[in-house]
């Protein structure tokens, strides 16, 4: 997938010029926290809640701190099992492995659930270009693929979408003749008659994971529409692609994860669909693939893994963080020009790609903590965020002027009286500006600031200055 997180500000300012799209986001930024809180509220309540969550931090952190052990257990028991299990150390390497996989099963067509990691690489494109047919199954997948757009959000990829839109597209792809199509239902209806037929002629099905459980060699996956079970089960080879992190020791550890997963995701007790993939058919089974092969993808995770941001590894991608972030439900999942958007995505597109191409996505949070509040693995990511912003400073990928100007104010930061001067100034200065309204409309220099807000004027005194004058009196 190409990266244009270089031009963040750019496609921000583009989601915000959109209105309609900018509703689909206002909706979603209050219905989804409300789902979640009701979910939690049935669990038991925040303090039961939060002490799940520390319980998987605490095996999430043992699983990720005996990385290679794990690994280890779970490739064994999955090659006895009759599955495969390929290392990729990077993107290309995991295409070219599943490329030769298809090839050597003669396969024509594609069916694909949805899964971040194949994004990430870019498999979709690696697969057409060698003659391959794609089919992504997943409702929302389907419909930013029948588009040629990209996800915008990490569990709902055409949340971005109004109906209307939805309608249009279908009307326009899906040669059935005369419709009307009124309602979501109906569409809904006619993705699944689409469908179908790639379901039922698919050579190769391709699928994420949820966790690699090391003591059984089996995958989960959870799903709410059941199409992540027709690719697996349907097609004679399956293929499941996924990162080294998502392992654990334990299917109790799985189940565990799964409690917090699809109640910070969609508010639901449980998922419509939990499945575990234990291989290759067996004998006297009805169903199920011939052949399995596990593609676990590094990528960067294991130097992240080594370094400061290791936290960021027991992300479970259950989009929370993203469905309460201010600056996600105005700038819009597309912003952040790659496949991970919002404050996990601020995180971690920097480190699995660079600070050069990715320095302004640490920059783009309120510092409102609200991510942290509410993620299930309880990652720190304000501190990570802060973190990547000061070593993006020490690197001097920030612009020079913006590297004054903090110079600037370390200085007079350190001379109080000066800077208590200066201060009163410029409050006074703004003050009257604010004139009897109290609204100040523009500056010279901030004028990409005040596109989107005005500024309520200060007092007519600094807080030091009214203590001060207290004081004497």
């Amino acid at each position: 997938m190409e990266q244009r997180s270089r031009e963040f500000l750019t496609l921000a300012d583009e989601a915000i010029a959109s209105p309609e799209r900018a509703e689909n986001r206002k909706a979603l930024g209050a219905f989804m926290p409300q789902l979640r809180t009701q979910a939690i509220h049935n669990f038991g309540g925040e303090d039961d809640f939060s002490a799940l969550r520390q319980d998987v931090k605490a095996l999430r952190e043992h699983a990720l701190g005996h990385l290679a052990h794990y690994l280890e257990a779970f490739t064994q028991n999955a090659r006895e099992n009759g599955s495969t299990v390929n290392f990729a150390r990077s993107g290309d390497e995991l295409n070219n492995i599943v490329l030769d996989i298809c090839a050597r099963s003669e396969a024509r067509r594609i069916a694909k659930g949805k899964s971040m990691i194949t994004e990430e690489t870019g498999l979709n494109s690696a697969l057409e270009a060698a003659g391959f047919a794609v089919r992504e199954t997943d409702l929302g997948e389907y419909i930013i693929q029948e588009a040629g757009e990209t996800p915008s959000h990490i569990v709902g990829p055409a949340l971005h979408k109004p109906q209307a839109e939805i309608r249009d597209l279908f009307l326009e792809r899906h040669p059935l003749g005369d419709r009307e199509l009124n309602d979501a239902s109906e569409m809904v209806a006619e993705a699944r008659k689409v469908l179908r037929e790639d379901f039922l002629s698919a050579d190769v099905g391709i699928i994420g994971s949820n966790a690699l459980i090391a003591e059984n060699g089996y995958s989960m996956l959870v799903t709410n529409e059941g199409n992540g079970d027709l690719c697996a089960n349907l097609p004679p080879v399956l293929i499941i692609c996924t990162s080294v992190d998502r392992v654990l020791p334990r299917a109790d550890d799985a189940m565990a994860m799964l409690r917090l997963l699809v109640r910070s995701t969609t508010g639901q007790a449980v998922s419509c669909y939990t499945s575990f993939y234990a291989g290759p058919r067996k004998p006297g089974d009805v169903d199920g693939p011939l052949e399995t092969h596990f593609v676990l993808l590094d990528n960067e995770r294991s130097d992240i893994l080594a370094s400061d941001y290791a936290e960021m590894l027991q992300c479970i991608r259950c989009g929370a963080c993203l469905n309460h972030c201010p600056v996600y439900m105005s700038a819009g999942g597309h912003a952040y020009g790659w496949v991970y958007p919002g404050p996990m995505g601020s995180v971690l597109t920097p480190l699995l790609t660079s600070l050069e191409d990715s320095g302004l996505l640490p920059d783009a949070c309120t510092a409102c903590g609200r991510c942290e509040e509410v993620c299930p693995a309880a990652i720190p990511i304000p501190d990570l965020l802060r973190d990547l912003r000061e070593e993006k400073f020490t690197q001097g990928i920030v612009s020079r002027r913006w590297r004054a100007g903090v110079r600037l104010h370390g200085w007079l930061a350190a001379h109080p009286r000066l800077y208590q001067k200066i201060t009163g100034l410029v409050v006074r200065l703004l003050h009257t500006l604010g004139g009897r309204k109290g609204i100040i409309k523009k500056l010279p220099f901030l004028g990409g600031w005040f596109a989107a807000r005005d500024l309520p004027a200060p007092a007519a005194k600094t807080f030091q200055a009214m203590h001060q004058d207290s004081l004497r009196k």
